[in-house]
């Protein structure tokens, strides 16, 4: 989320002013669509001539200039809440009482509440444009037992205002369902005004397709609360003369069903135009220098904005940088291996592949909390004792030749995978167990062990503590765990350590704590009766791997760029950097393609997401495992294609030395 309260150079000189930049965009593009929508609703197939000078003539009345001033400022509100609401990472929610969290969150109802505002105020704009019976709310009437003139309701044009607000909070809603605040970045760069040729005529299709649902779904909700909204909401009396819209005939009116849709696909057209215009600009590629000349400018050098946890858009933008300097910048290359001086240190490489290498490592780490949790069925060991596995295995594969750089790569702050309702990570951990995994913690049908795993451990439950009952841990095989890959390696297996037990006396629970537990787990199993509530609770089958690899795209770039860096050392590397940390890299990438092949075994990890509908909501988000997988894949391709048989001279374990064989014999 791009939020204005940042206090960072890249927010300030880049960001804000690529946002202001599509804003100015859209609305010097408003007369345009403005002159479209006026030709399509004054329409006269009988009658050309007529019909071409009425919509001259009303281009350059006072109230179209007045519309275009209304309109300009519902897209500069527009532009500022894709500011302040848009994200690189999708918040995917792992449940579908998590969606409803999310969608009656006070922050979402205050942005559905100005959407149905601006609804609004577009819906006016159209139906003094269209002229007519939609001109209007109030028109003069004449009483039939008086003959006094009073103003009566007039129904057509509360009907297109009500359908605007209808269709604000529908495009609120659909921006939280198919995550259309979800900026995502393009696999092949292009210039800003071909993305632009080439992504209008999808535009106007989904502004269509979205006004002709909204349409068909507003027309049959005021079929049947009309009449009563109109009874409790306002005391104007209606025009009798007009035909209720209340009913078939009045709702199956040709002309009032086609200016309903053109004045909904102009709203939706106004709206969509500007979400692409923000996405362009803010996506752009951004140059970062290598290295600075001066002091003051360190900051904005690549292996700095690399290190940089706060401000998502610009590790983005940076990592993006770096993969493509790594395959088509042969002088920027050259600084990256270059040596710094005096002291003749290769910081700049040292600082890229420590960055990349924590990066790919976090990942590696949130991939095996996960197939551990999986793996157990609920019962997980203690954390304390997998992330000690985990680091004794890590640290007996990773071999290096350098004393700077040849450690396990320090886990930075990972880059928030989004969570399901209000819930980010697991506090104060800079662990891979993020909020994907911890939406279900506080519902009715949490067990103790997930709580575990999340750091929540309940006193008096048999998974308090370092040690478990040999009762509770008497389970069939685990698919994959700590204990087993270290039986692979050749190493024994971690014992558990032992712990004093505490006295009886404070293990017993008192009488109320024992009959509030028991009342507790009364009304659970009583809820969980319930097909309603399991129904709201229950996962979404993909949910979890796709939060699982919801930031990919970053890992994606630095395996790009890693692996380019890497096999463009073999030529241009003249210090021979590259070749002290490529031990360590080839180990960390070995290490998460096996995490990676094991996530593809999970329960529907490997099965393709179903295809919407044309909407300007980004689903790529769900695809991005499939393309780290191939990316990660390819990585390992381009350096054994290059180095060949000269990694057999790399010293690293036996287990990853037959792995990268399968590559070497194109077996993979």
């Amino acid at each position: 989320m791009f939020s204005l309260k940042q206090n960072c150079w890249f927010i300030r000189k880049v960001v804000i002013w690529r946002s202001v930049a599509s804003i100015a965009w859209s609305v010097l593009l408003l007369p345009v669509t403005s002159a479209v929508f006026v030709l399509l609703s004054r329409f006269s197939l009988f009658h050309p001539i007529q019909w071409i000078s009425e919509c001259t003539s009303l281009l350059t009345a006072s109230s179209t200039i007045f519309s275009l001033v209304v309109l300009c400022g519902v897209v500069l509100i527009t532009g500022l809440f894709n500011l302040e609401f848009y994200t690189l990472v999708p918040s995917i929610p792992c449940s579908r009482m998590a969606l409803l969290g999310t969608v009656l969150h006070p922050r979402q109802c205050v942005h559905s509440l100005v959407y149905c505002t601006m609804g609004m105020l577009v819906m006016w704009c159209a139906s003094v444009t269209i002229g007519g019976r939609y001109s209007t709310l109030g028109i003069p009437c004449r009483q039939s037992e008086s003959g006094e003139v009073v103003t009566c309701l007039n129904e057509y044009h509360l009907f297109l205002l009500l359908a605007g607000a209808f269709m604000g909070y529908s495009h609120s809603f659909l921006g939280v369902v198919q995550n259309m605040y979800y900026v995502s970045f393009q696999p092949i760069q292009q210039y800003k005004y071909p993305r632009f040729k080439g992504c209008l005529p999808m535009v106007v299709k989904c502004s269509v397709i979205q006004s002709l649902y909204s349409a068909r779904n507003f027309a049959a909700l005021y079929f049947f609360f009309g009449k009563i909204f109109i009874n409790l909401c306002i005391t104007l009396q209606l025009y009798s003369s007009l035909q209720p819209l209340d009913s078939l005939t009045g709702l199956l009116d040709f002309s009032l069903l086609y200016h309903l849709s053109i004045s909904g696909t102009f709203l939706y057209f106004t709206w969509y135009l500007t979400v692409l215009l923000f996405r362009i600009y803010v996506t752009e590629a951004y140059s970062f220098p290598v290295q600075s000349t001066f002091t003051e400018d360190a900051e904005q050098c690549l292996p700095k904005v690399l290190a940089e946890t706060n401000t998502l858009v610009m590790k983005f933008l940076a990592l993006q940088d770096l993969a493509l300097l790594s395959q088509h910048s042969l002088s920027r290359r050259l600084e990256v291996f270059s040596l710094s001086q005096p002291g003749g240190h290769p910081h700049n490489w040292n600082a890229i592949s420590r960055e990349c290498m924590s990066l790919l490592s976090e990942l590696t780490q949130r991939l095996l909390a996960h197939q551990d949790a999986v793996a157990s069925n609920g019962r997980v060991k203690s954390q304390s004792a997998s992330i000690d596995t985990r680091s004794a295995s890590s640290s007996s594969s990773v071999v290096s030749g350098t004393e700077d750089v040849s450690e396990t790569p320090r886990l930075s702050v990972p880059l928030r995978t989004p969570g399901s309702v209000f819930t980010s990570s697991v506090g104060g951990m800079h662990s891979a167990l993020t909020a994907p995994f911890t939406p279900d913690v506080d519902s009715p049908f949490s067990s103790p062990a997930i709580r575990r795993l999340v750091g929540q451990q309940e006193p008096r439950s048999p998974w308090f503590g370092t040690v478990q009952s040999p009762h509770i841990m008497r389970r069939g095989p685990k698919l994959w765990s700590a204990s087993t890959e270290s039986q692979s390696n050749g190493s024994p297996p971690a014992s558990p350590a032992t712990v004093p037990s505490p006295p009886a006396a404070n293990q017993k629970p008192s009488f109320l704590a024992q009959w509030l537990q028991n009342r507790r787990e009364q009304v659970k199993s009583f809820l969980a009766k319930r097909v309603l509530i399991v129904y709201l609770f229950n996962k979404l089958p993909e949910a979890s791997s796709q939060a699982l690899f919801a930031d990919s795209q970053a890992h994606i770039w630095a395996l790009q760029g890693l692996s380019h860096l890497v096999a463009a050392s073999f030529s241009e590397d003249q210090f021979g950097v590259v070749q002290t940390t490529l031990p360590s890299i080839l180990s960390c990438l070995v290490v998460l393609l096996e995490a990676v092949d094991r996530h593809f075994k999970l329960p529907h990890a490997s099965s393709k997401p179903v295809r919407t509908v044309c909407s300007m909501g980004d689903s790529t988000y769900k695809t991005l495992r499939f393309a780290l997988r191939a990316a990660l894949k390819t990585a390992i391709y381009k350096i054994t294609t290059t180095f060949g048989e000269h990694l057999n001279a790399v010293n690293i374990s036996t287990e990853h030395r037959k792995r990268l064989q399968q590559f070497l014999e194109f077996k993979e």
